[in-house]
């Protein structure tokens, strides 16, 4: 098992180093992926975007947060008080809490755990349950449908997102996200050396597609369609717990753009067989910045797509998961599978 560069003989320290980098990290790198989308949307669509708020606009989130920390926290009379208070945590929590076995350098990270991938979309699935407990506790028709968008697209778009994730297992030969990218390090397709993207092409743009869904982001926005459903589950909260949501949507965007980076895009590796160097904290800075450029690639995508694609219907997202996107999955398991095999 690797080891951590927050690892320390003291227990508690070592604790503390681990949740101040985890808490850090869960603060700092929604803040750039959401103010290069302000930017990149701008471009694309033929404006500046931000510009006031700091230089060329950097801190504009900054000031939208001090914004809703201002703004009054209102609860509909109607409400379940107790459940729609604690709805935005429990949609938040899991985007931080698997932000600790993500791996971003060779010792950059909190945990590396031998199920680290299971234990990573397993607490991703929790945050459906903030979803409902929002959709419900709101006592709104729009919050409530909504809600049960969200809950049947999730459930739709979490199959195929675990059968792209488990086909790359089956090649790495283990579960532990450390141990997917060091398989990566030397890995050779007919003897060059390339990243799981080329043989698990199919798993790659499924797991993209599906992170997308997971995540609401256009065109899987049905569940927040403000024509429909103002804003669905999030249209009766306001103030600070608004903004809650708003950070788990862009830190979901890094979450799963890491994730997609350590299974599919060789991780902290510049490129298979390109080893980093032999000093550590040289590795670890070296490593730390290809993953980020690699997340920040994978945001672009993201926000690209946001500008291109117009909004699915609910039906036409549904048939293009169960008809296309599981389908598909299952073929790149059986392929990977045969390919071991036959290996």
């Amino acid at each position: 098992m690797a080891e951590s560069i927050f690892a320390l003989d003291s227990f508690w320290l070592s604790l503390i180093l681990k949740l101040v980098a985890v808490v850090a990290f869960f603060l700092v790198a929604p803040l750039i992926a959401g103010y290069q989308e302000h930017k990149v949307m701008a471009f694309m669509q033929n404006r500046l975007g931000p510009m006031e708020a700091g230089p060329f606009g950097a801190l504009q989130l900054v000031a939208d947060g001090i914004k809703f920390i201002q703004k009054e926290d209102i609860i509909p009379a109607a409400a379940d008080k107790r459940v729609f208070s604690a709805a935005p945590g429990v949609v938040l929590i899991p985007t931080l809490i698997m932000i600790a076995v993500l791996p971003l350098s060779p010792g950059g990270f909190a945990e590396d755990l031998d199920v680290g991938i299971f234990f990573a979309l397993a607490v991703s699935s929790v945050g459906v349950v903030g979803v409902m407990m929002a959709a419900w506790a709101s006592a709104s028709k729009y919050s409530l449908i909504g809600g049960i968008r969200e809950a049947a697209q999730l459930i739709a778009y979490e199959i195929p997102l675990f059968i792209a994730a488990a086909a790359v297992v089956m090649q790495a030969g283990t579960m532990s996200l450390v141990g997917i990218v060091n398989a990566q390090a030397d890995f050779t397709a007919f003897g060059i050396p390339v990243p799981y993207a080329v043989p698990q092409a199919i798993g790659l743009v499924i797991f993209g597609i599906a992170a997308l869904a997971e995540l609401n982001r256009p065109p899987f926005d049905m569940p927040i369609a403000d024509s429909e459903v103002i804003a669905g589950h999030m249209t009766e909260y306001s103030g600070l717990r608004f903004a809650f949501f708003l950070l788990t949507e862009f830190g979901g965007m890094v979450v799963y753009s890491a994730l997609m980076v350590v299974l599919f895009l060789g991780g902290w590796n510049i490129w298979p067989g390109v080893p980093l160097p032999d000093n550590a904290i040289l590795a670890n800075l070296i490593g730390f910045g290809v993953s980020m450029v690699k997340i920040l690639g994978l945001v672009f995508v993201m926000t690209w797509l946001r500008s291109t694609y117009p909004r699915l219907r609910e039906d036409q997202l549904q048939r293009f998961a169960w008809t296309v996107m599981i389908p598909l999955a299952i073929l790149q398991l059986i392929v990977t599978a045969i390919g071991k095999v036959i290996a």
